[in-house]
């Protein structure tokens, strides 16, 4: 674990306010509880594959027969919340929660037992579950909490709490059992990720280490030579290092009273350092409300056990006026943070927000921006988000749009498919930003479709518009259990190809120049006779190049070249070489795809894609004309939407993005010439 780093007195005092929020509010920080902040109550039980948005719509639908789906939406924040985990789960139980099922036969208690090592207590949360036509009342130590008919109740209980159902106390007995204690110190030799876990998969941790679950679901913790308190039974220890590195395990019992070492080393897969390519992490929280508060340390620990070469810690906000971490990039903007080293760079950036118009990183700015977000407790969605880009990269900072869109569609949708949902992020405005040079990148590896990302992303460079591919993981530090936004920072990562030594102004620019790929795991390469991702080759209609695809990682299964036309070769992982004719501008890509792995912390399995080789040709960069109009009839998609949804004080507000599109339509017309 790191030591805390220095930090100023504004920092110290919003520390200290995340803890109050938190424990005055809970999970929310109190928040304006739109319904992505209320259902943050449900993120640590329902871990793992849950069908957590199709349990919604369907119960919606229930009270509200016959409405569409923007209606839906609507009514979406009526919804209990400890009803919905309780139908999402369907009579499934995890490791922190026990169930009380009220029948019209009585009340039984249902649990997984906790191993409780001697002097402790355990913690959990009870799901008070009724099947009956009544309201029932439940007696939590002393205090009354009614359930209504075939309702649910969420309350925190402990293993010397009272519970009592029909005037009868429940025995809480079955939420632990007593085991003997051990002592285990695990030991790499260098910062790592470890998971020690017992029966039930129980997590065990060392004193004061945040209680973490990865989006699979498995405890872990940072650091190195580290002493935990564990049951004398056995444990399974595992260790990693970030994705170039595999895994080692093994199955310990340590002996009761006694201190036994683990000492395990993650064989490497691949060195990017060495070859010049850094990987970098453009979207990392480290408070964004939570069941935690995120500090400067733990982030450190996390980066250095990760071997993450680049963290962008973004200060942001959630759906109100506080911009969370606004103190520690003032403190520190322009600055590499203290944990800094050769190989591992830190820095505070920002995350720009508008929930119709989608939210982008910067990295590196030298100094705080004036705005951070548009358009929350109803307040206008303006300016537009091409003012903010303009604004982060005057002060020096690279720019992305992130999580770019949540909701999977196909090419068949077509580009309306994106707009249907109203104020989910989706990044919107990307179409009109990229046409005018405004923003750098899209995160095309996040933790939403990277399907719909990658097809948005392929038509925006076939369309003429040079964009790099990078990665966000929206990891929160402040969360210990919230499926991939509690998994380590850099799960996914943006490889950039750096001149010389690594820094915040190497890397930014190798992200300008497009010198990158994105991945969950693999390593990915590309060459085009000699030239990677970020160069442009200048040909003569019928000059042939050839195409080099390579892959490392186990989790590979098929390698893919793309041009603006589609996939030119496929095959398996690994290594595959194509020649292309060029008579047309064009570009190439690669993509790297495999099925569910345990490498992959993204529901869709492995991915990984380059940015583009361009080949200009006859003087003529690639402006596919299907593409083309597919970005001009985006742009009158979103003007609809902007026209219908959007909030603006005056007319000269909407005028403004109605300026925007206009513009941007000109560049692409004069690409159809």
């Amino acid at each position: 674990m790191c030591d805390d780093p220095v930090v100023s007195p504004a920092m110290a005092r919003a520390l200290d306010d995340y803890r109050a929020l938190l424990a005055t509010h809970g999970v929310t920080w109190g928040e304006d509880p739109i319904f992505y902040v209320k259902s943050m109550v449900t993120d640590a039980y329902l871990m793992g594959p849950r069908d957590f948005w199709g349990t919604c719509y369907r119960k919606v639908a229930e009270r509200h027969p016959g409405a569409g789906a923007e209606e839906l939406e609507d009514h979406l924040l009526e919804l209990d919340m400890a009803e919905v985990v309780r139908d999402v789960l369907a009579g499934d139980l995890t490791d922190n929660l026990a169930a009380l099922r009220l029948t019209g036969g009585g009340a039984t208690l249902e649990a997984r037992a906790q191993a409780v090592l001697g002097g402790r207590v355990v913690r959990t949360t009870l799901l008070v579950d009724s099947a009956r036509d009544e309201p029932a009342t439940v007696l939590v130590d002393g205090e009354a909490h009614e359930v209504g008919p075939h309702g649910a109740l969420l309350i925190p209980i402990t293993g010397g709490s009272r519970v009592a159902a029909d005037g009868a106390e429940i025995d809480l007995a079955p939420l632990a059992r007593p085991a003997a204690a051990a002592r285990l110190r695990v030991r790499a030799g260098m910062p790592c990720r470890w998971s020690v876990s017992g029966a039930h998969g129980q997590g065990w941790y060392p004193e004061g280490a945040p209680h973490r679950r990865d989006a699979l679901v498995r405890p872990y913790f940072h650091g190195d030579d580290l002493v935990l308190d564990v049951p004398a039974e056995p444990l399974a220890v595992r260790v990693w290092r970030g994705m170039e590195y595999g895994s080692a395990q093994v199955t310990v019992t340590p002996a009761a009273g006694e201190e036994t070492l683990v000492e395990l080393v993650p064989p490497r897969l691949y060195d990017a350092a060495a070859r010049g390519w850094y990987g970098g992490d453009m979207h990392v929280h480290l408070n964004w409300a939570g069941d935690m508060v995120g500090t400067p340390a733990l982030a450190a620990a996390m980066q250095h056990g990760e071997d993450l070469h680049v963290l962008n810690l973004v200060a942001g906000n959630v759906s109100s006026e506080r911009v969370y971490d606004a103190e520690a990039l003032e403190h520190w903007a322009g600055k590499d943070l203290p944990w800094s080293d050769a190989t591992h760079l830190a820095r505070i950036g920002v995350e720009y927000r508008n929930d119709l118009l989608g939210h982008f990183y910067a990295f590196a700015p030298e100094a705080p921006p004036s705005r951070f977000h548009t358009g929350f407790l109803g307040t206008a969605d303006w300016p537009p988000n091409s003012e903010a880009c303009e604004e982060l990269r005057a002060l020096g900072a690279v720019t992305g749009y992130s999580h770019p869109f949540h909701v999977p569609f196909s090419e068949q949708d077509g580009p309306r498919a994106a707009l249907l949902w109203r104020r989910n992020c989706s990044a919107r405005e990307i179409v009109a930003d990229a046409a005018l040079g405004l923003i750098d990148s899209l995160d095309v590896l996040n933790h939403s479709s990277i399907e719909a990302t990658a097809l948005v992303y392929r038509r925006l460079i076939g369309a003429g518009n040079r964009l790099a591919v990078t990665a966000g993981t929206d990891s929160m530090v402040s969360f210990a259990r919230r499926g991939n936004q509690s998994s380590p920072p850099g799960w996914e990562r943006v490889y950039a190809r750096v001149d010389g030594p690594l820094s915040a102004a190497a890397f930014a620019e190798a992200i300008r120049r497009g010198r990158t790929f994105a991945t969950t795991g693999p390593w990915l390469e590309l060459s085009v006779s000699g030239s990677g991702p970020g160069d442009t080759l200048h040909l003569s209609p019928g000059d042939r190049v050839t195409i080099t695809a390579r892959s490392v990682g186990p989790e590979v299964e098929r390698l893919e070249i793309r041009t603006a036309a589609g996939v030119h070769a496929e095959g398996k992982g690994g290594h595959l070489t194509v020649e292309l004719a060029a008579d047309r501008p064009d570009y190439v890509v690669a993509i790297a795809s495999g099925g569910p792995h345990e490498r992959s912390f993204h529901a869709g399995g492995a991915y990984a894609c380059t940015s583009p080789v361009y080949l200009d040709v006859a003087g003529r960069h690639v402006a596919r004309p299907e593409d083309v109009r597919w970005c001009l009839e985006w742009l009158d998609a979103l003007e609809a939407m902007v026209r219908g949804e959007g909030r603006f004080e005056s007319p000269g507000q909407l005028d403004d993005h109605l300026a925007l599109y206009e513009r941007a339509r000109g560049v692409y017309r004069s690409r159809l010439i």
